[in-house]
Formats: structure tokens, sequence, C-alpha cells
């Protein structure tokens, strides 16, 4: 199953950092976020990543294209001309990076990939910068077990996000993005959607969490799953530091490699 990052926003928030980079490429204990959600997947046997890219995708592409020989050691040979590597530690990992549009919406990147997919396909798909230790697994074999078009992590932090009303069967029966006030589940990021999710989709201005999830809770197409522990966005440079100080007090949540 493919996994999508969303890996094209500005990350105005968090400026002090994406004057320079893009987002995902943050870093937290030395290594973007991005290298540390792709890592968390990985490890519930999730290597095929589709990365869409936008603001300084250059960057990530670079990353990415350098990435073996930054972690593995390397020989050359100048009487033969031949090189290999040696103490291979990189990833087994397949890697698409795709351009989506310096400006492209969340849903909007979404529909530019639709082409990498097939009638019928589910796939998993997050944002390029937030950690959880939700178990992936079963959030997966929770979509399966119903017929809805798409599943949405469900956690609790602070009000600042968009909120979900869940029923008693975990069918999400409202979807309001980032209310000014009030309390309860959010949306966590974490997805998993059928092929028919880019019915919902019109172009590149479609932004995900607005007009598609919010029809999929109006149709009984929105189910949720629920998730009590570890979630933290990188918003701002507080959360980064948060993260940061979780990551290098061995108190990482989502390190479980």
């Amino acid at each position: 199953m493919k996994t999508i990052i969303l890996a094209g926003g500005l990350g105005t928030r968090i400026s002090e950092e994406t004057i320079l980079k893009p987002k995902p490429m943050v870093e937290i204990g030395g290594m973007p976020i991005l290298w540390h959600i792709m890592k968390y997947y990985s490890k519930f046997g999730f290597n095929d990543f589709l990365i869409a890219l936008g603001y300084k995708g250059d960057v990530i592409k670079n990353f990415f294209f350098n990435y073996k020989l930054i972690n593995s050691d390397l020989i050359l040979d100048f009487t033969s001309g031949q090189s290999h590597f040696v103490n291979d530690s990189t990833e087994n990992w397949k890697v698409g990076l795709y351009d989506t549009g310096k400006h492209s919406m969340t849903g909007g990147r979404l529909f530019k990939l639709k082409k990498q997919f097939k009638k019928g396909e589910s796939f998993l798909l997050t944002y390029g910068d937030g950690l959880s230790n939700i178990d992936i697994n079963k959030l997966v074999d929770f979509h399966h077990s119903h017929s809805k078009i798409a599943t949405i992590s469900a956690v609790r932090p602070s009000a600042r996000f968009g909120t979900l009303e869940i029923n008693t069967s975990n069918h999400v029966v409202n979807f309001k993005e980032k209310p000014q006030t009030g309390e309860g589940w959010i949306n966590g990021g974490y997805f998993v959607f059928n092929y028919d999710i880019f019915d919902y989709l019109l172009d590149e201005s479609t932004v995900l969490e607005l007009d598609p999830l919010e029809k999929l809770a109006k149709s009984n197409q929105l189910v949720a799953f629920q998730h009590e522990n570890f979630w933290q966005c990188m918003d701002t440079v507080r959360d980064r530091d948060h993260l940061n100080e979780l990551w290098l007090n061995n108190l990482a949540p989502w390190k479980i490699w």
C-alpha cells in the first residue's frame, strides 16, 4: 500500500526555519521531520512513498538523491574507475518525488497524484509536519473493516485545530476545520482513502479539509479511528523545540525503530 506525504506547504508559522527550507525538512534530532515520519511508517511495513512537493521541493529532492551517498561508506577505485557502497545503512524505501505545484492546496496535491493509483486501490495519506505513535496497521485494518471511502485519525490535543463529531459507531457526522472555540476530537492527519476520494477533488485549489471531508461526513462516508495517545504537529518553533526535547531525552513516543 502506498503512502502519500503532503510536503509542499509554505509553513508560514515557522518562517524562522522555512525561509530556507520546506517545513518537512525542519530537523528533529538532526534529521528532517519528514524522515521521522517515513521511518515510522516503514516500521509497520509501509515503504512505498509518494512525496507531494511544492515550496522549495528541490531541497527534498536533493536530500533523497544524496541520501544513500551520505548515509553509507563509499569505496572509489581510481585505477578502474569503479565505485561501490559498503556498510549500506539506507532504507528499504521506494520514494516518488512529485511536483504538485507551489500554490496547490492539500486536496489539490492529492488530485495531482490521481494517475499514480488504480481504481479500487486504497492508500495512506498524512501531512509532512506531524508525529504520532498511532498504530498504522490497526488504522489500515480498521479502514478495511468498513466499506466507507475514508478513514480519518481522531486525536485529542488543544482546541486550536478542526473538530470532529463522532457517533457511537465511529462515523463522523460533522467535520469543521479549525474553529475559534471548542474542545474534543480533532483531525490527526493520518488518513486511509479508497480511490473514490478522487471524485471529491476538483482541481489544485481544493482544500481537502473543507468541501471533500465535509461532504464525506454528511454522506456517512467518513469514519474515525480514535487515537488517545501521543500526537504532535509542528506548527511553530515552540512545537519544534518540544519535539527536539523529547527526542534528545529519549522520550520520543514515535521512535519505535
